[in-house]
């Protein structure tokens, strides 16, 4: 099987990850580095690709047949879409898009073409998910009553001067949405939803801010799926460590724990890490073989109406310093890992569980 050729966009922060990725797959023969396409230079590249500004001229010189577009936020639907009509097959950093309608965008675009758009949730290439999906339809927990999400992280304040849309909910009136709802915690979301299978049918948001940014960075949804179930996320920026984000599927009888980062479920005192496969990987055998995508576009509708109702939501209120731990390398709200796990045990909101610094326990 002749490699796939690859062009990566938006080499920098992140980009440098799917670098490596592609370094690995490179050496199993399954992929070939054709070209990098970055608005600025990017130092130590490997010999070989093609470097260029320009997407589309990238494309069309190399022939590449997959885009990974790890490039901002707010500029997806327009470099997917390019990419896209390009003749590229495309791999797309999550957040798919920062609006509803950008994603309807990438999604007209990927059908008039015919080519493919897997999005990467890595969490959604994982085989913990149909696991806890098939133990819930054997009735291993009785009806399903909610599911819950918790993830709490330490970030300090150079996360948010990384680059210029860092903590930003839009700029110059373009929507970007880099809270930790829809982008560093995202896959809490995603990965609850992925769970629960139902659509969204609504969704209620509270955003607040520790840090002097635009976006949330300690926030909670819940979402009412179109079955009945209700699935909460409760995730915060502002912990004093890292602690590693996870979801519990409450049942009538019994509940299962998912612990997406490490592909860990536990159930009934047993615990069992199941393997992974990676996005790209994927990708490439979609290709050369017509294996089924594990997050295309459609598989993370869901995830974009939640991020359309962060989006729509009045402005984060911000929590005065009196309920932080304020220092010199970042902000930290004490005790926020447990108020997540509590969201998560209750499927609560942060108000409903009189949290001080929340709207409904304020004067």
């Amino acid at each position: 099987m002749e490699p796939v050729r690859v062009v990566l966009a938006g080499a920098h922060g992140h980009g440098w990850w799917h670098l490596s990725n592609v370094r690995r797959l490179a050496e199993a023969g399954l992929v070939d580095l054709v070209g990098v396409c970055d608005v600025r230079p990017v130092d130590d590249l490997p010999e070989g690709p093609e470097f260029s500004g320009d997407l589309v001229e990238l494309v069309g010189r190399t022939g590449a047949e997959v885009t990974i577009l790890c490039t901002p936020i707010h500029t997806h639907a327009e470099m997917a879409e390019k990419a896209l009509r390009a003749g590229s097959h495309v791999l797309l950093e999550k957040p798919p898009a920062a609006t509803y309608a950008d994603y309807l965008r990438i999604v007209a675009a990927a059908g008039e073409t015919g080519l493919a758009c897997q999005v990467g949730f890595q969490s959604l290439g994982s085989e913990a998910i149909p696991a806890v999906r098939r133990m819930v339809a054997e009735g291993a927990i009785g009806r399903v009553t909610g599911i819950g999400a918790a993830g709490a992280w330490e970030r300090p304040y150079s996360y948010y001067g990384r680059v210029p849309w860092a903590g930003r909910r839009e700029v110059d009136g373009v929507p970007v949405m880099d809270g930790v709802l829809t982008n560093p915690l995202a896959h809490a979301t995603a990965t609850a939803l992925a769970v629960s299978g139902a659509g969204v049918e609504d969704v209620e948001v509270e955003l607040y801010r520790a840090n002097v940014i635009e976006a949330d960075d300690t926030s909670c949804v819940r979402a009412r799926m179109d079955d009945g179930t209700v699935v909460t996320v409760a995730v915060s920026l502002c912990a004093d460590r890292r602690h590693e984000p996870y979801l519990i599927v409450h049942g009538e009888s019994g509940r299962i724990r998912l612990t997406y980062t490490e592909d860990r479920v536990e159930f009934d005192g047993t615990s069992v890490v199941h393997p992974r496969t990676d996005l790209l990987e994927n990708l490439v055998a979609h290709i050369r073989d017509g294996a089924g995508l594990l997050v295309p576009l459609e598989r993370t509708a869901g995830f974009m109406r939640v991020l359309d109702a962060v989006r729509l939501a009045p402005e984060p209120l911000a929590i005065p310093d009196v309920f932080q731990e304020v220092g010199d390398e970042r902000r930290v709200l004490p005790r926020i890992a447990e108020v997540t796990a509590t969201s998560a045990e209750r499927l609560a909101l942060y108000s409903e569980l009189r949290v001080p610094w929340s709207g409904r326990a304020r004067p």
